[in-house]
């Protein structure tokens, strides 16, 4: 059965992230865990096996950073390593891209582009 999207949310920019958290306790995760479902822009968080975070959330009104800070607030923080630096620098782009595409006005390709004014 697959899970219902909140309302708020628009599933073609639904981005989906998996981060390695460190110097949570389980107390610490079941608040970040309930923050998070809470959370307007997220569709859906859990918690993974070896503290690996699972969220979905909508791109065009959240970005990983903000998530970043949210982490921070509860007193975790990511893994460190090559692999995690590389990752959230994906992650950033595809949250700027995914911005601009849901901004983005298209136009018909057999027509000239619009010019700028």
């Amino acid at each position: 059965m697959t899970k219902a999207h909140k309302e708020t949310n628009q599933k073609q920019f639904l981005l989906t992230r998996r981060l390695k958290i460190e110097g949570l306790g389980e107390a610490q995760w079941d608040d970040l865990i309930y923050e998070l479902n809470h959370h307007p822009c997220v569709d859906l968080s859990e918690r993974r096996p070896n503290n690996t975070l699972y969220v979905s959330y909508d791109g065009t009104h959240w970005s990983i950073d903000q998530l970043l800070e949210l982490i921070d607030a509860q007193g975790g923080r990511l893994k460190t390593g090559w692999w995690t630096r590389r990752k959230l620098a994906w992650y950033r782009f595809t949250d700027d891209n995914t911005r601009a595409n849901a901004t983005h006005e298209p136009f018909c390709c057999s027509k000239i582009p619009p010019t700028k004014k």
